[in-house]
């Protein structure tokens, strides 16, 4: 039986960590753990999910849950309320007894080291690259033994699309990048050609060939194929390791590119600059045959360098890309492989070598997302496949891995530093210390403990990076990678923690700490006002036309975002009313400008356009806390009444809000099918509302969606799962399984706390 180990660094020689690995969470099977009733209702819940995939795909991320709930001996004591059809206004018992039990059984979830474990997943090529790298290099079956497989396979299983595909996410329509992965993944695994439940092998090898089959596929998965040996690399386009050699004074020059990208693309110029080809096995020869139309010695490599599929296209390259990356074929790349060029080459792959190591040294192999880790990883395998590099990327596996009910998947990145902050926020928003004040103090306690304490090592601005030293991450302290909106949210914590009593909420963050922090954020404030996620803006638009990926936008340079700025502001505001001291006048100025930004950045029908979440209604929501708090009214600015009249405009029948994830590649609002409402978009607009003071003006909006809420809470105090609410890069969606529990849970303590009730 699966188990959740938390804060658990192992025995491995190769691992190691800042902060004695606290955020740490490993899946482990252990075939003596948990009695036969407790598999059985494990065996249900992935039987309850199977026969209902296609109704909600996102999984309910079960079982850890089971497994806390039960160590805790958590049983919920406070009766289940409901808001009667009749009743217009809710009565504060009504809202105080909701909160308080989606307050319990969220504090019931949390971690021994302080943070909330979720899944933060749903893409679904993360996982395959994982188990080509592994095949590639011989340790599929010790890092991946039997069970692994097993939930391995049940996750393909369980996302194949009724059309026999798989969505570049859970909930996306048919992708011949995802398909081809999915379908190689399940035949290493050990599926024959017609193998797989209900017949998974042949129906995705159907859909591939009857859209042309591999030839098709996208730039990255023409990469993977070709590191595989299913796919010449003269079909690729060109990814030439000099690139890493040019001088900062030219516009391309590296650390112009955004963060994620650059480090995806790092690995992947070292891997085309070596023409590296995996074994050719038998299974390879096998799948040659399945999955081109023509035999694959025919393949005419360079006809098929642009094509892709239309169900992958979203966007297409510039016809001047093309011409590039022809011209870099045909006449850079030759000379780059011969006498005297190729020292140049057998430099650049020196140097690229040198950034691999270095990032992975400075996140502790755990990367800065999953794509970059088994790209790395394979890197370091193919400088030395017995060398310390490739043990440590292998020792840090399990960081990536989550299991749910629905099967094992791969995380980007898990999310505990993002989801502990937010969570934390949710309870204090409670009001309720003298009850939650262990859970608190624990919280605290974590959020301090992840505090990046130094920058990266050595030069670091020579390898790209920016300062570090006070941030926090996304994750955990080792990832070590600075992320802006987590620095905001996570300082917030800290400064609200900082007037509550250190006998229930423990000792205070030093003001030495608290600084580090702003001098972070002050120093991602771009000139339009607005702040970027990784790093400092450094970009030219145009850079974006080099794009060649075809599935996703914005890839190429880290524009600013919404979201990133709000969260600023209101950390900035709160740190100002607190430390009046530090950085007054480029704080104020900062704010001024932040504000500005936000108001640029409105739509014109009232909405602001989210790049992390879906979509209108998660950026209007941060929009309108961040106005808020930079001092704006309904009264004094004109965006925050647009963007209440948006809201407006949108609100369910049934008193809630419900946005599609179409929303983000489409760039405009779509609705639910069925205008069905999602409870943690409808907590993100109800407070959106309630910042905007809808309450002074007309609260019966305000009471429907919380009425909607308060009945929709299920008996354990834990709400439903239901559509996908994340994303990235326009077209990625990802799971966050722990928003379930935040949004709604801190929209009701926003509601109970600032809105008259009866």
């Amino acid at each position: 039986m699966w188990r959740l180990k938390i804060a658990d660094g192992g025995n491995d020689p190769y691992i190691y960590s800042t902060n004695n690995f606290v955020g740490r969470q490993i899946w482990e099977f252990d075939p003596h753990y948990g009695t036969p009733e407790e598999r059985a209702e494990v065996d249900a819940a992935r039987e309850n999910y199977w026969k209902n995939r296609y109704e909600v795909k996102p999984g309910s991320d079960l079982l850890w849950r089971m497994q806390f709930l039960r160590e805790k001996k958590f049983k919920q004591t406070i009766p289940q309320v409901k808001v009667g059809d009749g009743e217009e206004i809710i009565k504060y018992e009504t809202a105080t007894a909701a909160v308080r039990r989606g307050a319990h059984f969220f504090s019931a979830l949390q971690a021994s080291d302080g943070h909330w474990p979720a899944e933060m997943a749903g893409t679904m090529f993360y996982l395959p690259p994982l188990v080509l790298c592994l095949y590639i290099t011989g340790y599929l079956d010790t890092v991946l033994p039997g069970e692994y497989r097993k939930e391995i396979l049940r996750y393909l299983y369980c996302h194949q699309n009724e059309d026999g595909g798989w969505g570049l996410h859970v909930e996306g329509h048919s992708t011949m990048f995802c398909t081809t992965l999915s379908y190689i993944c399940m035949r290493i695994l050990g599926e024959g050609r017609h193998g797989g439940r209900d017949n998974a092998c042949a129906r995705g090898r159907k859909w591939i060939r009857d859209r042309g089959g591999v030839t098709f596929i996208p730039s990255w998965g023409k990469t993977w194929l070709s590191i595989v040996g299913l796919f010449d690399w003269s079909g690729s386009i060109p990814m030439l390791p000099e690139f890493w050699l040019i001088p900062s004074f030219l516009p391309m020059y590296p650390a112009k590119m955004s963060s994620y990208t650059r480090m995806v693309y790092l690995p992947m110029s070292y891997l085309y600059g070596k023409r590296f080809v995996g074994p050719i096995t038998p299974l390879i020869l096998e799948l040659r045959e399945e999955l081109f139309l023509q035999p694959y010695n025919e393949i005419n490599w360079k006809k098929v360098r642009h094509l892709c599929a239309r169900e992958d296209l979203y966007y297409p390259h510039p016809l001047l890309q093309d011409l590039m990356w022809g011209s870099l074929r045909m006449c850079v790349e030759p000379l780059l492989t011969r006498w005297p060029f190729n020292k140049l080459r057998q430099k650049a792959l020196e140097v690229t070598m040198k950034h691999i190591h270095y990032e992975d040294e400075n996140s502790r192999y755990i990367a800065i997302g999953c794509v970059a880790k088994s790209l790395c990883m394979l890197a370091c395998w193919i400088e030395d496949p017995n060398g310390d590099y490739f043990k440590r990327h292998l020792a840090r596996i399990p960081d990536h891995i989550w299991v749910g009910e629905d099967g094992l998947k791969m995380q980007c990145l898990s999310s505990q530093g993002w989801d502990t902050s937010f969570g934390l926020q949710a309870l204090l928003a409670c009001d309720m210390t003298d009850e939650i004040g262990a859970t608190l103090k624990k919280g605290h306690e974590f959020i301090k403990d992840s505090q990046v304490k130094d920058n990266p090592s050595s030069d670091f601005r020579s390898m790209y990076r920016h300062i570090s030293k006070g941030s926090w991450t996304f994750s955990n302290q080792d990832h070590g990678w600075q992320v802006s909106d987590c620095t905001a949210e996570a300082l917030k914590c800290c400064l609200l923690f900082s007037i509550m009593p250190p006998e229930i909420v423990g000792v205070k963050m030093e003001p030495e700490r608290l600084f580090d922090p702003v001098n972070i954020l002050l120093s991602f404030q771009s000139k339009n006002g607005g702040l970027p996620p990784w790093e400092p803006a450094g970009y030219s638009e145009w850079l974006e036309m080099l794009n060649s990926s075809e599935l996703f936008a914005d890839i190429i340079i880290d524009p600013e975002y919404v979201e990133c700025t709000a969260s600023a502001i209101q950390a900035l505001v709160l740190f100002k009313k607190l430390c009046p001291g530090h950085r007054k006048e480029e704080i104020d100025n900062f704010i001024i400008k932040a504000a500005k930004y936000i108001e640029d950045m409105q739509i014109p029908d009232g909405s602001w356009y989210g790049s992390w979440g879906v979509c209108f209604t998660y950026a209007s929501w941060f929009a309108l806390k961040g106005l808020a708090a930079a001092g704006k009214t309904y009264h004094n600015c004109l965006a925050i009444r647009k963007a209440v009249e948006f809201l407006l405009n949108w609100q369910n029948d049934d008193g809630g809000w419900g946005e599609s994830y179409i929303s983000c590649p489409d760039k405009k609002y779509t609705p639910l099918e069925g205008n069905r409402s999602n409870l943690v978009q409808t907590g993100w607009a109800l407070m959106g509302l309630i910042y905007s003071g809808q309450a002074e003006r007309d609260p019966k909006p305000l009471h429907k969606a919380a009425m909607l809420l308060i009945n929709s809470q299920m008996e354990d105090g834990d709400f439903p799962q239901q559509e996908i609410t994340g994303v990235s890069m326009k077209t990625c969606m990802m799971h966050y399984a722990m928003y379930r529990n935040i949004f709604p849970l801190w929209a009701l303590a926003e509601y109970r706390r600032r809105v008259p009730l009866s």
